[in-house]
């Protein structure tokens, strides 16, 4: 890699350019595009995403100090607020949300290998939503109550690596239960949510295609039980049973045999029932990879954290939407970068070097390599003492 580049300049030869010209081409993105292409428009985005750029105004201010380097970064057009702030109004959404697409496959195949909470060759997804609170009177159209406006991100996250394979952006209002008609489903795989997308007749497609879903049951949950199997309740597995539904309508959305676990939770002192239509993995494993569903939530406070997802630079549903995708392009990228590069650092530590350095020229690996200087010995011979006269 030549150390003459940025690290910006680096980061960006890991986008598959090819991919996002077919994006672009299949939304028309560059139509009637003279000087600021859709290209230009996702590097300031990008950068305003690694350097935590809080408004259009911080970004150009930020991007024209560095004029002379903006060919070298990939950016050919003339940046300013304006054309910034068009381009996000009116570029289409779908050429981000498309390329996103694209890295999560890059992303899957390189973390396919990542070990899980429990010893098993299937595909884990984790499924949840989480609300972005918005401005009623700048983005009237994100509605949710009569007194907050919020958008809400869906996300279905694969526990190999975190990857996000599965996301939409709706208005907050919608219920997460929607999401359960838009997922495609794969054979083989487990899926764990929450009791919030408990609906019997939804989840019977997944044992129809052959998929597994782990979730929880309500307090008024009825059913009659078929069968009990022995369990070591020092596991803290109090149960484990065949059962089949009793409510009308639950039978009839769901007329097929589950497996219900009773689980004492030691930590927080509570009981907690799941639903599987899983029968061969072993009670604790279940429990296992719920607990491991928590890693979703802890993917929507990283990013919360470290991406720009919480303050917006347009208020238009478009703008709204490319910024979120192409902050999730971001992830993606840093997440394929590290694991090309072999890198030792976490994905937040790499965003926090990168936030400060993108301008430096110097070779990526090096830059990562004394991430923790603190870390190694420090020669006394070479420290000067504050009472030596």
């Amino acid at each position: 890699m030549n150390s003459g580049q940025t690290l910006f300049a680096q980061l960006v030869e890991h986008v598959p350019a090819h991919e996002f010209r077919k994006c672009v081409h299949k939304y028309q993105g560059n139509r009637r595009v003279r000087t600021f292409s859709c290209w230009d428009q996702f590097l300031c985005m990008m950068f305003a995403q690694l350097t935590f750029r809080e408004s259009l105004r911080d970004i150009v201010a930020c991007l024209r100090a560095r004029d002379r380097q903006l060919y070298h970064m990939g950016i050919r057009g003339h940046v300013s607020r304006s054309t910034l702030g068009d381009a996000n109004e009116s570029r289409d959404w779908r050429i981000y949300a498309d390329f996103a697409q694209v890295l999560i496959t890059d992303a899957r195949q390189l973390y396919a290998t990542e070990d899980l909470a429990v010893d098993l060759a299937n595909t884990v997804y984790a499924l949840d939503s989480t609300l972005i609170d918005l401005c009623m009177t700048l983005f009237p159209w994100a509605s949710y109550k009569s007194t907050q406006h919020a958008i809400k991100l869906h996300t279905l996250l694969d526990l190999r690596g975190h990857i996000p394979t599965f996301l939409r952006i709706t208005p907050g209002q919608l219920h997460d239960v929607n999401m359960l008609d838009q997922l495609t489903l794969e054979a083989g795989a487990f899926y764990v949510m929450d009791r919030g997308y408990l609906d019997f007749a939804r989840l019977h497609r997944w044992t129809q295609h052959g998929a597994f879903f782990i979730t929880r049951a309500r307090k008024d949950f009825r059913f009659t039980r078929l069968l009990s199997r022995s369990v070591d309740k020092t596991t803290g597995v109090q149960c484990d049973q065949t059962i089949a539904l009793v409510w009308f309508y639950s039978a009839k959305g769901y007329p097929d045999r589950l497996r219900r676990i009773r689980y004492w939770d030691t930590t927080q002192q509570r009981r907690l029932v799941f639903l599987t239509n899983n029968f061969t993995l072993p009670a604790l494993a279940i429990t296992e990879l719920y607990r491991s569903r928590w890693q979703v939530e802890l993917f929507f406070k990283w990013i919360k954290q470290h991406l720009r997802i919480k303050a917006f630079y347009g208020t238009s549903e478009n703008a709204v939407k490319t910024q979120v995708w192409i902050a999730v392009c971001t992830y993606l990228l840093v997440a394929i970068l590290r694991k090309r590069l072999k890198l030792d650092p976490s994905l937040h530590t790499i965003l926090q070097i990168l936030s400060v350095s993108v301008f430096e020229k110097t070779p990526m690996n090096a830059a990562f390599f004394a991430a923790n200087p603190l870390d190694g010995d420090i020669d006394p011979c070479k420290q000067l003492n504050l009472l030596d006269f």
